[in-house]
């Protein structure tokens, strides 16, 4: 990986992290809950996780089929852990590489079409965490008044120069020639996302919709077990926000961003300090511990362990 990028990450990371840390020390101690509510809350939060693992696995597998590229429904649903464990542990989010190294040589598709596939579900992704976003924020959360809406101007004024500031980015990019490489670049990977464009990309699309919302119902559940007040509006808000954070460069399992949008979004709803950094760490080990451990003991007792890893990357780097 590029070490400037690289550097990036840590960086952001750090300083996300870092923050965190500060103003979490200025609050008051944070507090687990042990009594058999909150762990029978918290044990349905892992079980509604693994729904929407199983969801996701079944929408790339369906993707796939799309594309033209048989594999083994087994296999997909078991990378697709291996990938999120990747993601957690790996910098630049490794584990989609991952997902695409270990099943290439188990199907019939290329790496690039592969590749394709991943950037199909990130398009999908991208489309049902925006609209939840701008459908909660401005629909839900503002008609409650729980979060500011009388600063139209300041809104408008923040629009204008994200706008200008695009318009530079995108003159930069084009005397730069960087969208004729990366177009050149992205082409193969373009029939996954072309693929969806008809009745069976609607419903995968309908689908990515109900995966965010087992995903909310993750949030919501851990909220319960912290005797927060959440609605099922504020938990959607909740992860339309960190996932938008979540695509910040960071280290690993998106150390500090994802945390601070937490914090950022349960403060929003009306947590108390204290009680919005135990939602951070609840809500991290939910999300976080399960699916890495299971990932990472698929990819030890199935394809290979680390050493399976290193030596398909170094026979693609020699390929190169």
């Amino acid at each position: 990986m590029n070490r400037r990028f690289a550097l990036i990450q840590a960086l952001v990371s750090l300083v996300a992290l870092a923050a965190v840390v500060w103003w979490a020390s200025r609050q008051e101690s944070p507090h687990i809950p042990t009594d058999g509510g909150a762990v029978a809350w918290l044990l349905l939060a892992v079980g509604l996780y693994a729904v929407a693992t199983l969801v996701r696995a079944e929408r790339w597998h369906q993707i796939l089929v799309l594309t033209g590229v048989h594999a083994k429904r087994r296999d997909v649903y078991s990378l697709t852990t291996v990938g999120y464990m990747g993601n957690n542990v790996l910098p630049a989010r490794a584990g989609e590489a991952l997902r695409v190294v270990l099943l290439a040589p188990r199907c019939d598709g290329s790496k690039r079409t592969l590749l394709g596939s991943i950037v199909a579900e990130r398009v999908l992704d991208v489309i049902a965490l925006i609209t939840i976003f701008v459908v909660t924020v401005y629909g839900v959360l503002s008609a409650s008044e729980v979060l500011p809406t009388d600063r139209p101007l300041l809104v408008a004024g923040i629009g204008v120069l994200l706008v200008l500031a695009g318009a530079i980015a995108i003159w930069v990019l084009r005397r730069h020639h960087v969208f004729e490489r990366a177009r050149d670049w992205l082409r193969p990977l373009a029939d996954a996302p072309r693929a969806l464009l008809n009745k069976r990309g609607v419903a995968l699309l309908g689908g990515t919709f109900v995966l965010w919302a087992v995903e909310a119902a993750v949030y919501l559940a851990v909220a319960r077990a912290l005797d927060l007040d959440f609605s099922m509006s504020g938990a959607l808000y909740l992860v339309a926000l960190t996932n938008f954070v979540a695509a910040l460069p960071a280290a690993p399992g998106s150390i500090g961003t994802f945390d601070a949008a937490v914090l950022f979004g349960a403060k929003a709803l009306g947590a108390s300090s204290s009680a919005a950094v135990s939602y951070v760490i609840l809500l991290r080990f939910v999300l976080y511990v399960p699916i890495t451990i299971f990932g990472l003991v698929v990819l030890v007792t199935r394809y290979g362990g680390w050493s399976r890893l290193r030596s398909a990357t170094q026979l693609e780097a020699s390929r190169a």
